[in-house]
């Protein structure tokens, strides 16, 4: 079984996916963090994450990377959705998620295409959003976590602007499956939440079954 969730940045689509997977017993991969590993890379070496040309040099990273902290920071995932807009970064690292799906008893990928590009043919799919201002309140209380002094109005800003490059990129952009379930949190509790994506998950099985 596929299980594809997408959606904007802080919809919690990744939380989603993680419990997605743990309940149906399935590998999981966030793409995100392949775009990720792609600004890192692109930061270390120094590169310019506008140019497509350095931002394929950067796509040959181990797997190894994937576990990096820094990945995590707010930095590297602005810079992640500068380098993912460009099409040949996209296609460098198409075969890789397109593997991951297809391997054996299926797996849950959560990310911006995975319904639409990566796997198509997903058993369930899911569009998870909310809206920006709810999404900046959860990435800045993130961020005041883990001690940074990023403003609000900064992290919304950012999250608009993101949302504007993953939805207007010409290749693979942010876009909800015709055949998805729409799942909006923006006034669910983490739990409530994932309960409802377990609910729409079985209900799209059942329905096939038929």
């Amino acid at each position: 079984m596929i299980i594809a969730v997408d959606g904007p940045a802080a919809s919690g689509k990744g939380t989603i996916a993680k419990a997605l997977a743990r309940h149906y017993g399935l590998p999981h991969l966030d793409t995100g963090l392949l775009y990720r590993a792609v600004a890192l890379t692109v930061r270390r070496l120094d590169l310019d994450p506008a140019r497509e040309a350095d931002a394929v040099a950067a796509c040959d990273f181990d797997d190894a990377l994937l576990a990096d902290p820094a990945l995590r920071s707010d930095e590297i995932g602005q810079l992640a959705s500068i380098v993912s807009a460009h099409p040949l970064v996209r296609a460098a690292l198409l075969q890789r998620q397109k593997r991951f799906a297809r391997q054996d008893g299926g797996a849950v990928l959560d990310g911006r295409d995975i319904g639409s590009v990566i796997a198509p043919d997903a058993d369930a799919k899911l569009f998870v959003k909310a809206t920006p201002q709810i999404r900046a309140q959860r990435r800045h209380k993130e961020l005041q976590a883990h001690g940074s002094p990023v403003s609000f109005d900064k992290v919304l800003a950012d999250i608009r602007a993101r949302d504007a490059r993953d939805s207007g990129r010409s290749t693979a952009p942010l876009v909800m499956a015709p055949d998805a379930a729409l799942l909006d949190t923006s006034f669910l509790s983490i739990e409530a939440s994932v309960q409802k994506a377990v609910a729409l998950v079985d209900a799209r099985r059942a329905k096939a079954a038929e």
